[in-house]
């Protein structure tokens, strides 16, 4: 299982410095920089979580379907 807070951690500041990066680069003021790659990153680590936990949730399902096909070739082997 995949852990949310470190990926969508390391995705947030990933983006925070591309962001501020981008904004200094065309020339924008420092504070401008940083409101909008703290904004970008907010964005970003809420986005980063939600798509773990997706991600968690296909895999889970994944399993238990796969297990329960398992058991259900089991049951039918063993009432031959």
């Amino acid at each position: 299982m995949l852990q949310a807070r470190p990926i969508a951690t390391t995705t947030a500041v990933l983006c925070f410095f591309v962001l501020g990066s981008v904004g200094a680069v065309g020339g924008l003021d420092p504070y401008v920089c940083c409101e909008r790659g703290l904004l970008g990153a907010v964005v970003a680590y809420v986005a980063a979580g939600l798509v773990v936990r997706a991600i968690n949730a296909i895999l889970t399902q994944a399993l238990v379907a796969s297990q329960t096909s398992r058991d259900e070739e089991r049951a039918g082997a063993a009432g031959n």
